[in-house]
């Protein structure tokens, strides 16, 4: 039985022309942000924020918690009560847009050149991606996006943020991978593909400085940042007593699995 997936195919991740790139982001990858905000001095609570690609609110909702004021809109409406908005960034808002301090976002790859651009229109203080650490690569984003407008600060992350496509899982609670034998077992939720923040200050002039997120994510997640594990991936009953993970494996407060 074999689980292994090339690398390099798990890094490049690509989306249908059309895809709505529905990667939700670990809340825990969020408050890393504010945090750097916060010791940038920033006082994030008298400011404003509008996050424009908010899925089911899970950046959203972390943001609100270091913001004074979150605007969360998106292109489709995911049912999270949360948004405000069901509006396309890039179009239409041609005049009755919020006005913000900060534009924070994870956009779909393909257009995050475009959400840079337009919310750097937006956002009177500056903007802030969640990235793939590959966009800071190419030759036609270099042109019409980092050569005029470099970023203020590049934020990678030392520990691998774990993005799947459609949920948002813990890290720490195994799900079932099935082989092509039919036999599976249970394990953490990993990713080979990396991620950083990229972040744009208006009020800032200079080089680019690279500073990385060191390991935090014990440390900021809270009770209730992901949703229960869906049945699909939860391991059958009969595996549970031989997961190769047991309960002191696990982040305080939260079980092994979850049905």
């Amino acid at each position: 039985m074999s689980f292994a997936t090339s690398t390099a195919v798990m890094q490049r991740r690509v989306e249908a022309p059309d895809s709505l790139d529905d990667f939700p982001t670990p809340p825990w990858a969020t408050r890393a942000l504010c945090e750097v905000l916060a010791g940038e001095g920033y006082d994030l609570a008298q400011m404003s924020a509008w996050e424009p690609c908010c899925n089911r609110g899970h950046m959203a909702r972390p943001l609100a918690e270091a913001f004074g004021s979150v605007f969360a809109s998106d292109v489709m409406d995911y049912g999270w009560p949360g948004q405000q908005a069901v509006a396309d960034f890039l179009i239409d808002w041609a005049q009755e847009a919020p006005e913000v301090d900060f534009v924070i976002t994870n956009p779909p790859f393909r257009l995050a050149a475009e959400v840079i651009a337009r919310g750097l229109k937006r956002a009177r203080r500056g903007v802030a991606v969640f990235v793939r650490t590959a966009f800071v690569e190419g030759v036609s984003r270099y042109e019409t996006l980092f050569r005029d407008q470099p970023e203020a600060l590049v934020l990678p992350f030392v520990e691998r943020v774990v993005l799947w496509r459609g949920i948002l899982l813990d890290p720490e609670v195994p799900v079932w991978r099935e082989g092509p034998d039919g036999t599976g077992r249970a394990e953490r939720p990993t990713s080979a593909t990396s991620y950083c923040w990229l972040v744009w200050l208006k009020d800032r002039d200079g080089p680019t400085v690279l500073r990385r997120i060191p390991p935090c994510r014990p440390r900021l997640t809270r009770s209730g940042d992901y949703p229960a594990l869906p049945a699909h991936l939860a391991p059958p009953q009969s595996a549970a007593p031989s997961l190769p993970l047991t309960l002191e494996h696990q982040s305080p407060g939260r079980p092994a699995w979850t049905s």
